[in-house]
């Protein structure tokens, strides 16, 4: 008996590889974050003791070093139209508050 395998057939394949692989991966991040969970408590009760504030994102520009204390006008500093030369302006996202009006200016 002549077995062949159509084209679904090796799509199913495929396919049922990819999930077993996608399998480990979950089982292999599971495992490592058990074995890391000593050395994050260890990072977490020096953070406590030293009043260590906010985590340090992105070290390009000063305006996304600490999304939390950044002001309005530091990425147009340079020029006013100026175009985002760093990747990092790209990836955080605007502050929450940013497209409430501040009132009339009249």
């Amino acid at each position: 008996m002549k077995f062949s395998l159509r084209r679904s057939d090796s799509c199913l394949v495929l396919l049922g590889v990819s999930m077993v692989f996608l399998g480990i991966m979950f089982a292999q991040a599971h495992f490592q974050r058990l074995s890391d969970t000593p050395s994050l408590r260890r990072v977490a009760v020096q953070v406590r003791d030293l009043r260590l504030t906010d985590l340090c994102l992105f070290t390009e520009a000063r305006y996304t070093r600490h999304l939390s204390q950044t002001d309005l006008y530091s990425p147009f500093q340079d020029h006013p139209v100026s175009l985002e030369h760093f990747p990092a302006g790209s990836i955080a996202p605007p502050p929450a508050g940013i497209g409430e009006p501040h009132g009339k200016l009249d």
